[in-house]
């Protein structure tokens, strides 16, 4: 059975001082790379997915400038801005893989993105073999829960490194570790 590390969303954007930064962002990308220190050879690929949106659109109504912060959101995480970069305390040099969301619409999960030779995620993990994802990264109650739920909704097994993630509100955080573990993941 072959193993992935799914790194999801660890950008400037999501991150403390980042147009939508959570806070716990740097704790996490460090706690990342310090964990890739130890444990990139338990892993057949990393995987990291960043938000990727179009510059010149509302990207399905994703943009606003009177956000809900539900379904709408301020300008975020724009395709090669500063802001769409991972977070500089990551390190990238282990990342085998990465997937690009967002490119014209609202997508939150990691399975909603593309590969740079066009494959979705689940492609990817079939391709390689993949039957178990650990995930961690940002932010727990949106992007690391939709893209959990997806995996196991793709049967792969699902382990979330509950130390290293971040969410926008510590209930929402709390409610979506709740919902994937019940969904069938395993909170490490």
């Amino acid at each position: 059975m072959a193993k992935a590390l799914l790194i999801v969303d660890v950008q400037n954007d999501f991150t403390e001082g980042g147009a939508l930064g959570v806070t716990g962002g740097d704790r996490v990308a460090t706690g990342i790379t310090r964990h890739l220190a130890a444990h990139a050879g338990d892993y057949d690929a990393i995987i990291a997915s960043r938000d990727w949106h179009d510059a010149d659109s509302d990207n399905g109504g994703h943009f606003s400038d009177s956000p809900d912060f539900v379904d709408s959101w301020p300008i975020h995480c724009v395709a090669g801005t500063a802001g769409a970069e991972f977070d500089p305390l990551l390190d990238t040099a282990p990342i085998t893989h990465e997937v690009r969301k967002g490119q014209g619409r609202p997508d939150y999960s990691a399975f909603q993105g593309t590969t740079g030779t066009g494959s979705r995620l689940g492609e990817l993990l079939t391709d390689l073999t993949i039957t178990e994802v650990d995930v961690v990264g940002l932010a727990t109650d949106h992007c690391v829960r939709a893209s959990a739920l997806d995996a196991l909704t793709a049967g792969v097994a699902v382990r979330v490194l509950a130390d290293l993630v971040a969410g926008v509100g510590e209930d929402s955080s709390a409610a979506a570790l709740t919902e994937v573990e019940q969904a069938g993941a395993t909170l490490a």
